[in-house]
């Protein structure tokens, strides 16, 4: 082979590795693929819902009541399935409960139109729960009874726990766009 071929070569090489190392940064610390699975989040995500979610968030302590995250919960869940993908209902400092079927927020009633049902059954939240620092109380947007493993379950989480935040969703086709 002659130079320039072994030269065209190197250059193709350098720039495949260059490309494989910043699609691996950028999954490991930016961004990348989540595909929904059950009807926890129904009707806001719908199983198979395909997201993109971003990791900066979580990382710079940007986290806010009303975003969708994914959680991670290792041995929790099926096998391979070590994710939850829920809303946030209240952060740390707040106080959340639920009486008669209606979410309270320190106090006050919360304005949920993205749920489904007109019910939000209390599961196993018998009392109300404060956030502590550093925790996050989170539920899914499917409130029919069973329709949600959650906070009202399962208790806060730590914020350590959330990998990411839904902020689009690029299929199905006719739901593409921002969340």
């Amino acid at each position: 082979m002659n130079r320039a071929v072994i030269r065209e070569i190197l250059d193709w090489v350098k720039h495949i590795v260059i490309a494989v190392a910043v699609g691996i940064l950028f999954i490991n610390f930016v961004g990348q693929r989540t595909v929904v699975y059950g009807v926890s989040m129904t009707p806001t995500l719908e199983d198979k819902d395909q997201l993109v979610i971003e990791k900066i968030s979580p990382k710079i302590g940007n986290i806010k009541r009303g975003d969708i995250v994914t959680i991670y919960v290792h041995g929790m869940l099926d096998e391979g399935k070590d994710y939850l993908i829920k809303r946030v209902i209240a952060i740390e400092g707040d106080t959340v409960g639920i009486l008669d079927g209606t979410v309270y927020l320190n106090g006050a009633p919360l304005d949920e139109r993205y749920i489904r049902g007109d019910y939000t059954y209390n599961e196993r939240l018998t009392d109300e729960v404060t956030v502590q620092k550093g925790e996050v109380f989170v539920m899914g947007d499917n409130r029919l009874k069973g329709g949600s493993n959650d906070s009202r379950s399962l208790g806060v989480f730590d914020i350590s726990a959330i990998r990411g935040k839904a902020v689009f969703r690029w299929y199905p086709f006719d739901k593409f766009g921002p969340i």
